[in-house]
């Protein structure tokens, strides 16, 4: 029998890592978009804390390794190289986990934000730039709500980060579910895993120096980091021997640990590289945890004490609403900021307040979100059959 060859695992998998890393990526974007400050200076122990706060976009990055990750899961383990059902059903279940909940949640801040409008048109009320600073803005454009409403509101940057700004990466997740099986599949098919992999950051990378615009807007460079996931996936799984002996031979946690840490050292703006090298680097991590946890789950072992926080039934649970608490902390965050600036508070308590209702609040708003415009329409997104 060929030693680099394996029995392939055809019962259902449960990636509850998956969830996990989801779930802390999510949490980690709310902490990110609250804003403590009232204009004062805060005691250095939070600035301190404000500082671990920086990089919000890497957890976007983990979103995208993931969305390449998980798609792509189901087509290496069919060995068909398809995606299952064909392609109108894809489409079917990509609408159907996305758009409901993205579309609910638009139509929420549009709701706000007319609400908003009534009050200052009919009473003494007018928003305060100050107070309602956030992810979050009541004042927008007939343009704005049209690229919201066809999600190509990435396409510029006059638009993207208006309504609610954290939407802007599910517009870019939702062009990258069109590429998957219409380009870079086939590619893969065709080339192989290389080969789309080299495809993905090329056409990420080069509208970066020619439509730079365009691409800051879009992050056109996440094209390359979701082919990461895929390649992740296909590494994970794959019955080749050379993709086998690849798989077994390689030190895939610490690889992991040395592309995280060169990923915040790029990321380092008195550097002045370009933004997509760190966070290539951070996709790399991401993609090499992915096989590395995928090991231990295939064998039935659990995972290091280090990374077993991913596991805990509460950050899995967690994980299961992310996609509804990313959608809805910005609203939420932002009117707390409004009300709690009405409180004339200390800059420490309204830092510390801030951080513990903004957290809580979120999370109980996102979780009845989620209950009422996410689980009834979904399907097993993190287990392959």
């Amino acid at each position: 029998m060929n030693p680099f060859t394996e029995k392939s695992p055809r019962q259902k998998l449960h990636l509850h890592y998956l969830d996990g890393l989801r779930g802390i990526a999510a949490l980690y974007v709310v902490a990110v978009h609250i804003e403590p400050s009232l204009g004062e200076k805060l005691p250095r122990f939070w600035l301190l804390f404000q500082n671990t706060l920086r990089y919000g976009a890497f957890s976007v990055v983990i979103f995208i390794v993931l969305s390449g990750y998980v798609l792509m899961l189901p087509v290496t383990r069919s060995q068909s190289g398809f995606v299952s059902g064909g392609l109108l059903e894809y489409f079917k279940r990509r609408s159907r986990r996305i758009l409901p909940p993205y579309y609910a949640t638009l139509l929420g801040c549009l709701l706000l934000a007319f609400a908003i409008f009534l009050l200052e048109k009919f009473t003494n009320f007018q928003w305060d730039e100050v107070a309602g600073k956030g992810p979050f803005f009541p004042y927008f454009s007939l343009i704005d709500v049209l690229s919201h409403l066809f999600i190509v509101h990435n396409f510029t940057g006059s638009t993207y980060m208006t309504i609610n700004p954290p939407m802007w990466s599910v517009a870019t997740e939702w062009q990258l579910y069109f590429l998957f099986p219409l380009l870079l599949l086939p590619i893969w098919r065709r080339f192989g895993l290389l080969a789309v992999v080299m495809t993905g950051f090329g056409l990420g990378i080069l509208p970066f120096y020619i439509l730079n615009d365009f691409s800051m807007a879009t992050s056109s460079w996440f094209i390359g980091l979701f082919t990461l996931g895929m390649a992740a996936a296909e590494i994970g799984f794959s019955q080749e021997p050379k993709l086998i002996a690849f798989r077994k031979s390689l030190p895939w946690s610490m690889m992991a640990i040395i592309f995280a840490i060169v990923a915040f050292i790029t990321e380092w703006k008195r550097l002045g590289l370009p933004i997509w090298i760190g966070q290539s680097f951070f996709g790399s991590s991401a993609a090499c945890l992915f096989i590395y946890c995928t090991q231990f789950v295939i064998s039935g072992k659990k995972l290091p004490h280090v990374l077993g926080v991913v596991e805990h039934p509460w950050v899995i649970t967690l994980g299961a609403f992310s996609y509804s608490l990313y959608l809805t902390h910005g609203p939420v965050i932002t009117m707390l900021r409004y009300f709690l600036y009405t409180l004339n508070m200390t800059p420490f308590m309204f830092a510390t307040t801030s951080y513990l209702m903004g957290v809580v609040l979120s999370l109980l708003i996102a979780y009845w979100f989620y209950l009422i415009f996410e689980r009834p329409f979904m399907s097993n997104f993190n287990r392959c059959k």
